[in-house]
């Protein structure tokens, strides 16, 4: 039996790991993907984000196939459903990134200009979603610090066009979230370097697998390029607005 994840899914800051994150529309492309929770790889099904509660969350997320009494049981409290996505996995085995001559030069942040400027090209690549801020840097450093990983690739100037984080591994698996490259830069291969990097870097630190949700067809082609396949859906489930706290 698969042994059960917990994690807090209450609608949250789109940088925020462990949440409900809000994506742009689907037609985007890869450098707009951003995430939501999803669950690990592992050989049974995936397992719950969280269970119902006395004092449930506004948004609850799971992995149906792994919990198949979980959506039943929340209807019944009330819940309506959100949202279906699917997510892709990649293991050590599936990772298949192009390496060309000419690919972008990934880099991972390690002053706070470094990561100030990585928070604002996101903030730039997701439109408006949140704002840059000392904050978002702030987390930007502790998911590396914690363990995690942090990549970004430097303009010509010294700048940042884009980047994204893998947060730190919980049960052997990260998730890869916040792919973002700033509108100038876009199409020049740097979501698929950056995918790369990240979770190659988290197989070097013994992860056995990396795992995220994509917003449209265009960022599915990219992940998929890396060697990132489809493992299953996740179903996201709400109390109506009147009966949240």
């Amino acid at each position: 039996m698969a042994r059960v994840l917990r994690r807090s899914v209450e609608p949250e800051h789109p940088r925020r790991r462990g949440g409900l994150l809000r994506c742009p529309p689907t037609s985007g492309g890869p450098d707009r993907a951003q995430y939501r929770t999803s669950p690990p790889y592992r050989s049974a099904p995936p397992a719950v984000s969280r269970p119902p509660l006395p004092a449930a969350p506004r948004t609850s997320a799971f992995a149906q196939e792994a919990a198949p009494g979980v959506a039943p049981a929340l209807r019944t409290a009330d819940f309506g459903t959100e949202a279906v996505h699917e997510y892709l996995v990649c293991v050590p085995s599936t990772l298949t990134a192009p390496h060309a001559a000419d690919a972008p030069h990934v880099e991972t942040p390690a002053t706070a200009e470094e990561y100030a400027a990585l928070d604002a090209a996101l903030a730039e690549a997701f439109g408006g979603v949140f704002a840059s801020s000392t904050q978002g840097a702030a987390r930007l450093r502790r998911t590396r610090q914690g363990g995690g990983a942090v990549r970004f690739v430097r303009t010509p100037e010294g700048g940042c066009v884009g980047g994204a984080s893998c947060s730190p591994p919980a049960e052997d698996t990260a998730e890869l979230s916040g792919v973002g490259t700033r509108p100038a830069h876009r199409g020049r291969g740097i979501a698929t370097a950056v995918t790369d990097a990240l979770t190659g870097a988290m197989f070097a630190q013994g992860t056995n697998s990396v795992w995220l949700e994509y917003s449209g067809e265009g960022s599915r082609r990219v992940y998929e390029r890396v060697g990132y396949r489809p493992q299953g859906t996740r179903l996201y489930l709400s109390l109506p607005p009147q009966q949240r706290p």
